[in-house]
């Protein structure tokens, strides 16, 4: 964990599992925690509002994200700012557009005003960084959350496009850009290397972080161990 340690990127553990959220909560090198609808599903949370509130009796000092599920602006608007009053730690997850694609920025310049902390989420155009950026306030701190794994799914290097949106973000002191959805633990270290502020990582993304200069001749016999025991296991004959 040696290198995590000398990191300036901050990581913020991404999950739904109150567990696993407080088991994060309590790592040193885990700086805050993000979540989303459809990570809150998977993990069979029923009651938004319960599962929000008591977790943050919990966690108290580390920002954590929570985001709206409404597609109209107006009842987009309605639950961010109930959700931002849960705790001085809440960031206000907004998606970048509605589910029709109409820009979220106007909202997002109405929140900023009254003082909400705003996630801009889903972003994955580098017009959308700038826009988002635009929308935030210079006095409220607020997050622009870019889904680098989804770009590289695309087959697009997303190193040079997050190195852009930092420069993007430059001029604005209290914005803070998230590569978000890394795949792999190397994600972690390129985002530091571009000045990126935050990465949020999975779960099981975090534990490979264990993994971290681990000797490679000695991984490559513990994946042959493996392969081993498994075809024991599985009791095969030719």
């Amino acid at each position: 964990m040696t290198r995590i340690d000398r990191l300036n990127v901050k990581i913020f553990a991404d999950g739904a599992d109150r567990a696993t959220m407080l088991d994060m909560y309590g790592r040193p090198y885990i700086k805050g925690l993000t979540t989303n609808p459809t990570l809150m599903r998977r993990a069979g949370i029923s009651n938004y509002k319960a599962f929000a509130q008591e977790i943050l009796t919990q966690i108290r000092d580390k920002p954590l994200s929570f985001e709206v599920f409404a597609d109209e602006f107006a009842e987009m608007e309605r639950q961010a700012l109930q959700i931002a009053s849960w705790g001085d730690n809440v960031y206000v997850k907004i998606p970048v557009t509605n589910t029709r694609g109409a820009p979220c920025f106007a909202l997002v310049r109405r929140l900023v005003e009254r003082g909400v902390k705003v996630n801009v989420t889903a972003i994955m155009t580098l017009p959308q960084v700038r826009d988002a950026v635009a929308s935030l306030s210079p006095e409220v701190p607020g997050y622009v959350s870019v889904l680098a794994g989804r770009i590289a799914d695309t087959g697009v290097d997303p190193v040079p496009f997050m190195a852009a949106a930092v420069q993007l973000l430059a001029t604005h002191p209290r914005a803070e850009l998230i590569w978000a959805s890394p795949r792999e633990v190397l994600n972690i270290f390129q985002a530091d290397s571009i000045g990126c502020h935050i990465v949020t990582a999975t779960p099981d993304l975090l534990g490979k972080l264990s993994l971290i200069d681990h000797d490679l001749g000695e991984y490559s016999l513990d994946t042959v161990k493996m392969f081993y025991r498994d075809a024991l296991a599985a009791g095969y004959s030719l």
